[in-house]
Formats: structure tokens, C-alpha cells, sequence
């Protein structure tokens, strides 16, 4: 696979309602690319690339839907909006075939085995497919889009930089966003934190992040939070760290932002309206609050999606 290409070819369709695309690609170093594909057309479009048995290829559906399709459209595998799909095998190459959907929006790492054993070999009993059983098995895994994850693959679509340090750029944002894909505090060891042995509990950190969410306006004081989900203050905290791997007001700051972020692209509402419908109760502070969770104004945010 050349690296150093800036563009994929895109061989020719093969259905005449499928328009031909081509990934954006962006070399992070050596076995390592970031690739981006936004569909602004009123077609699917068709993205396929050669890629040999030594990647791993992570896929992240960011706005849209769009479909891998495998050994000549036997089988196929669908990624719906916010969602990802991780892929590997050994065993065989795993060429990229994907038809993406009208107003759909695709980022893609691509990292060589080797590699990526280099980054994360002393994880290895935390990440599966790198155990020493399972390293020459095929892997497939979907998952959800985290509200941090939805940030960088945001900044790596809707980037405003010199060229001269875009690569370095989207360096940091793959390593940010597998960082964030192998978060432990999404799914954390229960041996590690005795607190989660207890389901109960659990149970209650889950309800309580459900709540600041339905309230996001008005979000309850960690006091009242706790006695509505007969918690502790501090187990509260402890536990809601442990499972999602921020505080409660972290967690909720980055959700409000991303709702921000998709009623800005609606197109529906204006600045003042989706700084209320988050709870902000004057233009500024929600101006403030947007640039530091992104590095820019709102406005200039939507300037940048036309």
C-alpha cells in the first residue's frame, strides 16, 4: 500500500447508480494513514481501496450510512451513523468496497500490525485480537461513537490549517482517537476497581449519566444527583470516573458540545437558540464554551460546513 499517495484510485463502478469517490488520505508515518470521505452528493458513492492482510482498519461512520461489501457482495456490513466497525484478518487481505450514502460523512485509520503491536504490546491482555490466541485470528467488532470520539473525528474533517502542518496535526488526532477507541474507562476492569463489583451500582452510575443527559438545560447539582440515584457523593464520582472516564460535568460539557454541533448543523436553528436549548443562558458564554471545546465560534463552524 502506498502511503505517500494523496489519493486512493477508485476503480470503476459497477453499478450505474453508484457514483464514483475517492478518500482523502493523509500518511500519519510509516503503516499508519488517517482517510476522509464526506458524500455531499444526492448518490451513493463507491470507495475501494487495496488493502493487504497486515493492516487493521478502523471505520468510523460520523453523519449517514454506508455499507462495506465483501467477496464480490456475498455479505456485507453496515455502519449507521455514530457508530464504528474495526476490522482485521490475518488470513487475507481485506480490500475496502464501500458504498456511502447520500450526506454521509467516513474517517478511516489504517495502522499495520506491526505497528500497532508496537503501540499497544504491554495492552495486550486488555485488547483481544492481541493476545497471543487470538493474534493470527480474524476480528470484526462495531461499537458506538463516544461523544469525546465524535470531537476528533470532527476536527479531522472540518480542519482549517497550513499544509505544512497537517500532518503533523492529524498525527495527534489518530493517536487521540484510538486513545479514546481503547479507552479502559468505557468498559472498566472490575478487578481493578472494587467499586464496579457491585452491579447495583453500576446501575446507578449508568441511571445518573441518563439523567444529566435527559436535563442537559438544567442538569441537577452531584448532591441532589446522588440522592436521586441513592448513591454517595463519592461513589458518585469514583464510580462515574471508573465507568466513563470523566467527570460527571466532563462527561456532560463534551455531550452538550456535540449536541451543539449537530443542531448547528441542522441548519435549523440559529447561535442563540442552540446555546439555550444546552442550557447556556446568554450567547457568550455558549460562544466561549464551543471555542474551547473546538477552536472556533460557532459561526465560523458553519461557515466552515458551507
Amino acid at each position: 500500500m502506498n502511503l505517500n499517495k494523496e489519493h486512493s484510485e477508485i476503480t470503476q463502478s459497477f453499478s450505474k447508480n453508484i457514483a464514483q469517490g475517492s478518500f482523502l488520505e493523509t500518511a500519519v508515518e510509516a503503516g499508519f494513514m488517517v482517510m476522509t470521505y464526506q458524500n455531499e452528493s444526492s448518490e451513493v458513492q463507491l470507495l475501494e481501496k487495496e488493502i493487504d492482510s497486515s493492516f487493521i482498519q478502523f471505520h468510523f461512520c460520523l453523519k449517514g450510512e454506508c455499507k462495506f461489501v465483501f467477496n464480490n457482495g456475498t455479505y456485507s456490513l453496515n455502519i449507521s451513523d455514530e457508530n464504528s466497525l474495526l476490522l482485521y484478518n490475518p488470513q487475507r487481505d481485506l480490500p475496502i468496497h464501500l458504498e456511502v450514502d447520500p450526506t454521509s460523512w467516513v474517517v478511516s485509520l489504517l495502522i499495520s500490525i506491526k505497528k500497532f503491536h508496537g503501540l499497544f504490546s504491554h495492552e495486550a491482555d486488555y485488547i483481544t485480537f492481541l493476545s497471543a490466541d487470538n493474534q493470527d485470528k480474524k476480528y470484526y467488532k462495531d461499537g458506538h461513537i463516544s461523544p469525546s470520539m465524535a470531537i476528533v473525528l470532527n476536527q479531522l474533517i472540518n480542519y482549517n490549517l497550513n499544509t505544512t502542518i497537517k500532518s503533523l496535526y492529524f498525527k495527534g488526532k489518530a493517536y487521540e482517537l484510538l486513545s479514546l477507541y481503547f479507552n479502559r474507562g468505557e468498559e472498566a476492569n472490575i478487578e481493578q476497581c472494587p467499586f464496579l463489583v457491585d452491579d447495583s451500582n453500576v446501575v446507578k452510575i449508568r441511571q445518573a449519566k441518563d439523567i444529566i443527559i435527559n436535563r442537559l438545560s438544567e442538569p441537577p447539582t452531584l448532591a441532589a444527583l446522588a440522592i436521586e440515584i441513592d448513591l454517595s457523593l463519592k461513589k458518585l464520582k469514583e464510580g462515574f470516573k471508573q465507568i466513563y472516564g470523566t467527570t460527571v460535568y466532563g462527561f456532560l460539557f463534551d455531550y452538550k458540545m456535540e449536541v451543539a454541533r449537530k443542531l448547528l448543523e441542522s441548519g435549523a436553528h440559529n447561535v442563540n437558540e442552540v446555546g439555550l436549548k444546552v442550557g447556556y443562558s446568554t450567547a457568550s458564554h455558549f460562544i466561549s464554551a464551543f471555542k474551547k471545546q473546538y477552536g472556533t465560534t460557532p459561526k465560523k463552524y458553519i461557515q466552515s460546513l458551507n
